[in-house]
C-alpha cells in the first residue's frame, strides 16, 4: 500500500527459529526472519485517522497478494470484535482533527515564529482573593499584602492588554511617554542639581538619587567635601567651615555667570549649603534641606544639637570623639561606633546600604561643627528654601527638625513618612518625587 519499507523488530529477532519444514509451508524464499511492513503515514494518523491501516504482519515477504488481503481482513474483523463502533469514532475524530488543524493554520500569524492556540486568550493573570472569600477561610478581614495570591478556580481573567483598541482611544506616538518625562525638565527653572552630603558621608551616598534624577533628564553633580569621600585631606586637620566647604565653593566659582542650580544638602551639609548661599546667591535658584542643619544667623551646628542634649542618648552613645592634638585640647573630629550605625542612622535602610556606609564613612571635622554661621537677609535670605522632614529619624529627631523650621521658616515643608536619617537609602523613590516636585515650582515673578 503506497510507499513502504521493511524492518526487523527486536521482538522478532528474539523469537525462536522454526524448523525448515514449517518455513517451507509458509511459502517464500526469505522466510528465515519475521518481517514487519511499516507504512510511511505519520504516526498520529495511524492511531487516530486510519486505525485500520496500521502495521499488519505477514509470515513472509513473498506471500501472495491474496494471502495478504485475507490476513488484513482477519485483523480488521478481530479489531472490530474488540472495539465496537471504533470505525465510526475514528471518522468523527478524523473530521474534528482536520477542522482543528485548518482553524489553527488560518489563525496562526504568518509573521510569528510561535503558535498561539486560537481559543485561548493571549494573556492571563492571577486573581487575588476577595475579602469575603478570605473571611470564609481561616479568618475574617481584609487580605494582607504578605499573603500568597491564590489562583482563581473559575479560570483565568483576560488582561486589559488584550482589549481591542477602540476608535476613540488616543494614538500613542513612539516617544510620547519619554517626551512626557522630559517635559518635567523643560518646565523646571534649571536642569542642574548639586548634592551636598552630610557629616561622615561622601558623594557616594547619593548614587540612587543621581540615577533617578538623571533618568528624568537632569544634570547632577555630587561633591566630596574636604576630608570626605575620596578627599585625601586628614579630617583632623580641617579647622574652619570655609576649609570644609572649599570643594563646594570651587564648584560655584566654575559655573557660568548666568547659570543657576538647585542646591540640595543633608545633615551637616546644610551648614555648608548656607555658607555657599551667602557667597553665591545669584547662582542658586532653590535650596533644599533634607533633615539638614538649617541654621539661623549667628548659630552653629553645635548650638543646634545642644538643644537636644540629654534627649537623644542613643546618638551620644554612637559618637566617638577623636583628639589628634591630645585630650587636653578640644576634639578634632567625631566618628561613629559602627555597631550602632543601624540603630542611629540606618534603622529603615537596606542592609547593603548599611554595609556600604560601614566601609565608606569617615570622621566629621569638629571645628566646622562649632563655628557660628553669619548670613544676611540680602544674600542668604533671597534664596527660596524648602525643608524635607524625615519622620523615622533617630539622629535628628522630628522635634529638632521642627525647631529649626520654626526658628528659620522655609517657603514650604515636605514629609517623608517611613524614612530614617538617610532617605536617599531608605526612601529613594519618594525623595526623588519630592525633588522633582520642588524643581517644577515656578520662579517668582520679579516685582
Amino acid at each position: 500500500m503506497g510507499n513502504s519499507f521493511t524492518c526487523i523488530s527486536h521482538e522478532d529477532e528474539q523469537r525462536p527459529k522454526k524448523s525448515s519444514g514449517s518455513r517451507r509451508k509458509g511459502g517464500g524464499s526469505n522466510s528465515g526472519k519475521y518481517i514487519r511492513r511499516l507504512s510511511l503515514i505519520p504516526s498520529f494518523r495511524r492511531r487516530t485517522l486510519l486505525p485500520s491501516l496500521s502495521c499488519s504482519g505477514s509470515s513472509s515477504t513473498s506471500s501472495s497478494k491474496k494471502g495478504g488481503i485475507k490476513a488484513k481482513k482477519k485483523i480488521r474483523e478481530r479489531h472490530h470484535q474488540d472495539h465496537h463502533g471504533h470505525d465510526k469514532d475514528s471518522h468523527i475524530i478524523q473530521e474534528q482533527t482536520l477542522a482543528a488543524t485548518n482553524l489553527l493554520f488560518n489563525q496562526t500569524p504568518r509573521n510569528s515564529n510561535s503558535v498561539v492556540p486560537p481559543n485561548f486568550r493571549r494573556s492571563t493573570s492571577v486573581v487575588y482573593p476577595s475579602t469575603q472569600s478570605a473571611g470564609s477561610g481561616t479568618g475574617s478581614g481584609p487580605v494582607s499584602a504578605a499573603q500568597t495570591p491564590k489562583k482563581s478556580t473559575s479560570g483565568f481573567v483576560k488582561s486589559a492588554s488584550s482589549r481591542q483598541r477602540s476608535s476613540t482611544d488616543p494614538l500613542i506616538k513612539p516617544n510620547q511617554l519619554v517626551d512626557k518625562e522630559l517635559n518635567k525638565v523643560e518646565g523646571a527653572e534649571t536642569k542642574r542639581f548639586v548634592l551636598v552630603h552630610g557629616g561622615g558621608f561622601g558623594a557616594w551616598c547619593w548614587y540612587k538619587t543621581i540615577t533617578l534624577l538623571e533618568k528624568h533628564g537632569f544634570l547632577v553633580d555630587a561633591v566630596d567635601l574636604t576630608g570626605s569621600g575620596v578627599s585625601s585631606i586628614d579630617t583632623n586637620n580641617i579647622t574652619s567651615l570655609a576649609h570644609y566647604s572649599k570643594p563646594l565653593l570651587h564648584f560655584f566659582e566654575s559655573l557660568k555667570p548666568a547659570e543657576k542650580v538647585i542646591l540640595v544638602g543633608h545633615d551637616f551639609g546644610g551648614a555648608c549649603m548656607s555658607y555657599a548661599m551667602e557667597m553665591f546667591p545669584t547662582k542658586i535658584s532653590k535650596a533644599i534641606f533634607i533633615s539638614a542643619a538649617m541654621l539661623a544667623n549667628g548659630q552653629s551646628t553645635l548650638d543646634l544639637f545642644n538643644q537636644q542634649l540629654g534627649s537623644n542618648d542613643l546618638m551620644q552613645q554612637a559618637q566617638i570623639f577623636l583628639y589628634a592634638n591630645g585630650k587636653k585640647n578640644p576634639p578634632t573630629a567625631i566618628d561613629f561606633d559602627r555597631s550602632l550605625l543601624r540603630d542611629v542612622l540606618f534603622n529603615q535602610s537596606p542592609p547593603k546600604d548599611l554595609a556600604l556606609a560601614s566601609v565608606s564613612m569617615r570622621p566629621i571635622p569638629f571645628a566646622p561643627v562649632g563655628e557660628k554661621l553669619h548670613v544676611s537677609e540680602k544674600n542668604y535670605g533671597s534664596i527660596r528654601r524648602f525643608y524635607i522632614k524625615t519622620m523615622e529619624d533617630y539622629a535628628v529627631p522630628v522635634s529638632l527638625q521642627e525647631a529649626m523650621i520654626k526658628t528659620n521658616p522655609p517657603e514650604q515643608v515636605f514629609q517623608l513618612k517611613g524614612s530614617d536619617h538617610v532617605p536617599f537609602f531608605s526612601r529613594p523613590q519618594s525623595l526623588n518625587r519630592i525633588l522633582l516636585e520642588i524643581s517644577q515650582i515656578p520662579a517668582r515673578k520679579s516685582s
